[in-house]
Parts: C-alpha cells; sequence; structure tokens
C-alpha cells in the first residue's frame, strides 16, 4: 500500500480546522458566514487584528482548537512545500551531474563497449533499426524505445567473443572507471552505481585468470554471463544519456547521433 505524503496529511487536517472553525464560528458565535472565513483566516494566520473575538466560552474553545490545530498544521505544509522545493532543486542538480559524468563514461568506455557487445548480440538486428536515435525523437519516441530495451533479452554470442581483447580494453581503462568510483555523486544514482558494479566484476573475473584460452567452457560459459550481465544497464544508461543529451546539449548530441554504438553506419564525419 503506497504511503501518503505528510504535506497531503497536514493539508488534510488544515482544510478541516478551517472547515470545523468557520461552521463553529457561524453556530456559536453567530458570524456571517465572510465574517466567519475572515476570523478563522486570522486566527490560523496568527494576525489577531482583534476586531473580531470569541464572547462565549465554547467560542474561546473553538479558538483554541484553530490555533492548535490550524496554526500547526498551517506552519507544518508551508515547512513541507519548502523542503520538497529545496528537494527538487537538489534531485535536478544531482542528477545534471551524473548526466554530466554519464556523457564523460560513454565519451571514455561505454560507448565503445556497447559497440562491441551490441556486435556480439546475434539476435541484435531488430533493436539496433530501434536504437538509430534521431533528432526527430520525441520524449514518446524515447519512452517506447526504452520499454523495448527493458524487455529485450541481451545475449551475445559466447563462440565469438574475443576474451583478450576485452580484458586488455578493461585493463587499459580500470584508472578511469576507478577515478570515477571516487565521485560521490554516483553513490545517489543507484542504476549508474550497479553498472559500474558489473563492470568491475566482469574486470575482475578476466584480470585474475591467466590463459583465456586454455579455461574450460564451463568457465568461459560463466564469463559469457559476465558480459551479458554488463549489456542490459549499459544499453539502457545510453538511451537515457541520449536523451539528456538531445534536451539539454544539442551540440554534443550530434557528436553522439554520429558515434551511435548499435548503427553499422556510424561516421563521426559530418556529411
Amino acid at each position: 500500500m503506497a504511503s501518503v505524503s505528510p504535506i497531503r496529511i497536514y493539508a488534510t487536517i488544515l482544510v478541516l480546522a478551517c472547515l470545523a472553525g468557520v461552521i463553529g464560528s457561524m453556530a456559536i458565535e453567530g458570524l456571517s458566514p465572510l465574517d466567519a472565513v475572515y476570523y478563522v483566516v486570522a486566527t490560523i494566520a496568527t494576525v489577531g487584528y482583534g476586531d473580531i473575538a470569541p464572547k462565549t466560552p465554547a467560542g474561546r474553545a473553538l479558538a483554541i482548537f484553530l490555533i492548535l490545530a490550524g496554526v500547526g498544521s498551517f506552519i507544518a505544509v508551508f515547512a513541507n512545500a519548502i523542503e520538497i522545493l529545496v528537494g527538487r532543486s537538489e534531485t535536478r542538480e544531482r542528477r545534471r551531474k551524473v548526466n554530466m559524468i554519464l556523457g564523460v563514461f560513454f565519451s571514455e568506455f561505454g560507448t565503445e563497449m556497447l559497440g562491441t557487445l551490441a556486435r556480439l548480440d546475434p539476435e541484435g538486428g531488430g533493436i539496433r533499426r530501434d536504437l538509430l536515435v534521431r533528432g526527430t525523437w520525441t520524449d514518446a519516441e524515447f519512452g517506447r524505445v526504452r520499454k523495448k530495451l527493458m524487455a529485450y533479452g541481451y545475449h551475445i554470442d559466447g563462440m565469438r567473443i574475443d576474451l583478450d581483447g576485452m580484458r586488455r580494453f578493461l585493463r587499459e581503462k580500470r584508472p578511469f572507471l576507478l577515478a570515477l568510483m571516487e565521485n560521490p555523486v554516483l553513490f545517489e544514482d543507484d542504476t549508474f552505481t550497479s553498472l559500474l558494479q558489473a563492470v568491475f566484476h566482469l574486470a575482475d573475473e578476466l584480470l585474475r585468470r591467466g590463459d583465456l584460452s586454455a579455461i574450460p567452457p564451463s568457465d568461459h560459459a560463466h564469463l559469457v554471463t559476465d558480459t551479458e550481465r554488463v549489456y542490459r544497464p549499459l544499453a539502457l544508461q545510453w538511451l537515457d544519456s541520449m536523451e539528456h543529451l538531445k534536451e539539454h546539449h544539442p551540440y554534443l548530441f550530434s557528436l553522439a547521433m554520429r558515434t551511435n554504438p548499435f548503427d553499422a553506419e556510424a561516421d563521426v564525419v559530418v556529411r
């Protein structure tokens, strides 16, 4: 069951307190509807003009109720609203920083790695056609392709994989990947962190072995599975990065389209 946000609870209490105050003021103090609303608002807002004041014990009890329930809930709603606004601003800033790191990640490592995995995918023809991102794509188009990527199988041809070449590539990029892990912003993005963990696990598996040509079929299959574990989050993060670049950095998006790892005819040269 989904939890109800605190601001909704406080707002409900505030509305109920206002309604009770207006109805009670009209019934107990004999105020007109306009005067009752004015009195409740002035009381809850702690303005206290004093031109309308309770004259009966019941009216004073109602005023105490308004002060305790109304003022408290009003302050709580205001404080929660400020907290939400600040939280959204901080979230946007964190997302901006993560996207900057993602751009560097794909420039230095992710695009080449993803291109290698895509070429090893025996069933990747259909998905590659879907991933020919264009400048005319809308949010709906990115959403449609993202759903397809999330449901995709992500298999690679183990007979064609060059484990030695992948080990050399991961060894070369290991200092860069370690530097990324030192950035505290990444720990606030679970998806990217999981991707890096999968990449490091594959690197550790490959770097701890000697002659990869002499490993048994069972160990080869294990390494293929570790490689496939990188493929899925890498593809999803690439699509997210492309959507961000299209919206915020058109010039970087142009380069990303011309180096699309899923496009066999990709050419960085502008023609």
